[in-house]
């Protein structure tokens, strides 16, 4: 699927086209989920040649951030459907061409149509290749920080559950909070990789474009983006460690409650251990057993193991094992 848009009165306007013939007027074209022999015939069309899906996949930075005749390749990792519930990580190429932006993308990530109906309204935009570039990455990066400071809340909200008074109602079993901040915890690191990625791409296109005749404005929220990445990266990490901590802190208490069940029952083991005792003397077949004629012979044996059962329970609570 090809979308082109051309820049009207600051604001991003549809052209339609076709991959044989974009106009020149065309300041970006949109690629999504290219078919068999769409990335070519747009190939042909524009003399610059469009990364296949493989090459986007790769991870070293040089076959993701390179410049070939004068065209800059650029690929970047997204967060896609986190809203659904199922994050991924996506990649999205961007090719700065001299006077067009060309994104090659399989999946349609949020900020995309963000920016689309923010880029759309007259006077929100620049002519230019390389003001749609950045205000893609920076809608892209404030899709990010929204996300993480969601995490946080939520991870702020688990956090209460967990240390809150034991005598206090819990909403959630142990079960739910490691399912919790197991998901949060794997969000956090794609979301962390994905700032990793967009990092690279930033510095990269800062020294492409340092000394060029790009605007300076563009220079300046270039590195002020790159900026922002950095402080959000900071806080991938303080959200990791707390995920850590939270993890560790539940295990404990799983742990303790566990310990807590197996004392009872150690308890009332040694609790029980006297009485049987004294059970079991008397139910022995010896003829010659004096208590077993006493009038008064049953309920002694009774009291008796009463008591042995009593002043353990006693002794246990006075230390405060109970």
């Amino acid at each position: 699927m090809l979308n082109a848009y051309a820049v009207q009165n600051e604001a991003l306007v549809r052209v339609e086209t076709s991959h044989e013939a974009v106009p020149a007027e065309v300041k970006w074209v949109d690629l999504l989920s290219p078919q068999q022999g769409e990335d070519k015939a747009l190939e042909r069309c524009l003399g610059i040649e469009i990364p296949t899906r493989e090459e986007m996949q790769e991870i070293e930075p040089s076959s993701r951030l390179y410049v070939d005749h004068g065209v800059r390749y650029m690929t970047a990792t997204t967060l896609c459907n986190t809203e659904l519930g199922t994050p991924k990580l996506t990649q999205i190429s961007f090719v700065l061409a001299p006077h067009r932006l060309i994104t090659v993308r399989y999946d349609t990530p949020k900020p995309i149509n963000l920016f689309l109906n923010r880029a759309q309204k007259p006077g929100s935009i620049q002519g230019t290749p390389e003001a749609i570039l950045t205000g893609l990455l920076d809608t892209i990066v404030d899709r990010v920080a929204d996300i993480l400071e969601k995490v946080s809340e939520e991870i702020e909200q688990v956090s209460t559950g967990i240390f809150r008074d034991g005598a206090a109602r819990r909403d959630k079993t142990f079960q739910d909070v490691l399912r919790t901040l197991g998901l949060k915890g794997e969000l956090v690191s794609k979301a962390r990789e994905s700032l990793v990625s967009i990092n690279r791409l930033l510095l990269f296109l800062a020294t492409e474009i340092e000394g060029s005749k790009v605007s300076k404005d563009i220079r300046t929220l270039v590195k002020t983006q790159s900026r922002d990445v950095e402080s959000l990266m900071q806080h991938c990490d303080s959200l990791a460690n707390k995920i850590t901590f939270l993890l560790d802190a539940t295990l404990g208490l799983i742990g303790i409650e566990q310990n807590n069940i197996v004392k009872i029952f150690a308890v009332l083991s040694v609790v029980f251990m006297p009485p049987t005792l004294v059970g079991t003397i008397y139910g022995m077949n010896f003829k010659q057993m004096p208590e077993l004629g006493w009038e008064y012979g049953y309920p002694m044996a009774m009291m008796l193991m009463l008591a042995s059962g009593v002043l353990p329970y006693l002794y246990f609570r006075k230390k405060g094992w109970l």
